[in-house]
């Protein structure tokens, strides 16, 4: 697990996925971006709960499938504790079905990591100009 400072003058994001270099990929991309800073990086949903009671991130992209606890798991804790952080439940899950399947309320949206980088940090920024407004509309 790896922390960082926890400001809340950007839009603050948690990457959580159990590939390190999907996390630190995700954590370069984002922190090159003008307002948004990475405040940390877990590898499993378990570290992903520690760190929004920690952080509290405006935006969450959570990989689905992950040892120790998964996305969908961890989501249900997440919202619990912090109901107007924006999850995003980032899969490479090939088949919809089972996404639409296991999408719940817990996840404000959904996104496939085949996604481009340029797509992905939109749709980040959308969410938390949701998590700014307290808004949970999809």
């Amino acid at each position: 697990m790896l922390m960082f400072s926890c400001e809340s003058s950007t839009l603050k994001v948690l990457v959580v996925d159990d590939h390190e270099l999907t996390r630190l990929t995700l954590q370069l991309a984002f922190s090159a971006q003008e307002n948004i800073q990475v405040v940390g990086l877990a590898s499993n949903g378990q570290e992903a709960i520690e760190m929004v009671r920690d952080c509290n991130p405006d935006v969450i992209v959570l990989d689905l499938q992950m040892p120790v606890m998964d996305g969908w798991s961890a989501s249900c804790h997440i919202k619990a504790i912090s109901p107007n952080t924006q999850i995003l439940a980032y899969s490479s899950v090939e088949d919809t079905s089972l996404l639409n399947t296991h999408t719940t309320p817990n996840f404000d949206d959904v996104c496939k990591k085949d996604v481009s980088t340029k797509e992905l940090i939109a749709l980040v920024r959308q969410l938390g100009r949701r998590a700014g407004d307290g808004s949970n509309s999809k």
